[in-house]
């Protein structure tokens, strides 16, 4: 009998002094220790007492600083520029957590295959089969000139990149067949060497020997995220992908874009119901509805109209500083803008093919909690939202990103868990030790990837 389809949830972290929304470092209630493992330790025994699948960490690879060329703007108003990074982090999460799923953001653009795939691989280890890895391509020229690198590539570039960046970290991570180790103190033989495998790679943008020096873990190999929405990237996602975090702003939206994914997943010749897609999503829950009504109004209101403009520089790679308000943007200057997901999402909302400065701004709700949807309200009116969504097909669970650290993800565990629970939409409990077995992903052997 096939157990009853249940909500995944992932708790979105920043190795940073804020969340995805800067205002949320300014609100009366916000933990300021986030320079200390102390932090990021509370938050993981908190998700992990509120049953959380995975923590997930998004990343940049340099300062919000394209916003009129400089750091200082960012940097005064504390808009994400504290930057650490989060395999650190992870793996002192790990050490507090025994359960919990452990995501972080690592770049196919900045970084080498070996390197992440040892890196991870390693990390899976040391949390008995807990790591993902989130598949970016990276976003702007900040990132590049950090690295060495006169411009970012373009997007279509970066993705071919980082189609034969993963071949390559799948292939070193299948150095290793299961059975491997051997450990035979009475004759010597450690392992045995038929089952480790060079990889031998050599392709357009990358060389690799191989073997990777790191032995599989209890999950196989680390659970694969993506985030891919454009048409590129939606391929991609499809091909890789087991973990798929997106951007709905809407349940009809994401009725649509989730029945394109699960395509995309299917026309890579991929089970769809082997891939999760979790849309991300603020919470405010209280008491009374009027309490979470409270609570939300104060957040939006500790946000500031230079947190817009200075996040939407960084994520679209073009200066904000250098356009009028109501100025609209020429074909040019879009066709500039690094990600083109969300550029299509700005244009498909507010309806204009050229919109405006105040238009971005507006629509895409970045630097606020008004970026994703708000499930606003008592226990039960959050559980009838996000039940709506989940059983209409518009997602397989959700990315809770907080409005505040830790109060965000305390009141979710304290109000919304038990009444998800309590109609059978949430688990009760871990169904293992590693990630797969939680998130119900088939653990796989080397070699798999490529059948």
């Amino acid at each position: 009998m096939t157990a009853p389809r249940q909500i995944a949830m992932v708790g979105f972290l920043q190795a940073q002094n804020c969340s995805i929304a800067p205002g949320s470092w300014r609100h009366p209630a916000a933990a300021t220790d986030y320079l200390t493992p102390d932090y990021f330790q509370r938050l993981g025994r908190v998700l992990e007492d509120g049953k959380f699948h995975l923590a997930f960490f998004d990343d940049r690879l340099a300062m919000p600083d394209i916003f009129g060329h400089d750091h200082r703007e960012a940097v005064e108003n504390g808009i994400r520029v504290v930057k650490m990074d989060p395999i650190s982090i992870l793996t002192a999460i790990g050490c507090a957590t025994t359960k919990l799923g452990l995501g972080a953001t690592y770049s196919t653009t900045y970084y080498e295959p070996f390197h992440v795939a040892r890196l991870f691989a390693t990390l899976d280890l040391m949390t008995r089969g807990r790591a993902a890895w989130n598949i970016v391509t990276s976003l702007n020229d900040s990132e590049a000139a950090n690295f060495g690198r006169a411009e970012h590539l373009g997007h279509d570039l970066r993705y071919d990149r980082a189609d034969e960046f993963v071949e390559v970290v799948m292939g070193l991570w299948d150095s290793w067949e299961d059975g491997a180790i051997l450990n035979d103190k009475a004759t010597g033989r450690f392992a045995d060497s038929s089952k480790v495998h060079a990889l031998n790679h050599r392709g357009k943008f990358f060389h690799s020997r191989g073997p990777l020096s790191v032995p599989r873990s209890p999950q196989g190999h680390p659970v694969l995220i993506q985030a891919g929405q454009s048409g590129r990237g939606q391929r991609f996602a499809g091909r890789w992908g087991e973990l798929i975090f997106v951007i709905f702003p809407t349940i009809e939206t994401g009725r649509r874009q989730y029945a394109a994914i699960k395509s995309a997943v299917r026309e890579a010749g991929r089970d769809p119901g082997q891939v999760t897609i979790t849309p991300a999503c603020y919470v405010c829950v209280g008491e009374t509805r009027a309490i979470a009504e409270a609570k939300r109004d104060a957040v939006l209101a500790l946000s500031k109209p230079i947190d817009a403009l200075v996040l939407l520089s960084e994520v679209t790679n073009f200066d904000f500083a250098s356009k009028d308000l109501d100025s609209e943007f020429t074909d040019a200057e879009l066709a500039k803008i690094s990600w083109t997901g969300f550029r299509e999402r700005v244009v498909a909302m507010s309806g204009k093919p050229n919109p405006t400065v105040r238009d971005f701004v507006h629509f895409s709700g970045r630097g606020t909690i008004r970026e994703f949807p708000i499930f606003c309200g008592t226990a039960t009116d959050v559980a009838d939202q996000m039940e709506e969504w989940f059983t209409s097909q518009a997602c397989d669970g959700f990315v809770l990103v907080a409005t505040h650290s830790p109060g965000a993800f305390e009141d979710f565990a304290r109000f919304v868990v038990p009444e998800l629970q309590r109609r059978g939409l949430y688990h009760q409990d871990y169904a293992g030790m590693t990630l797969r077995e939680n998130l119900g992903l088939a653990r796989p052997s080397a070699g798999d990837w490529k059948k």
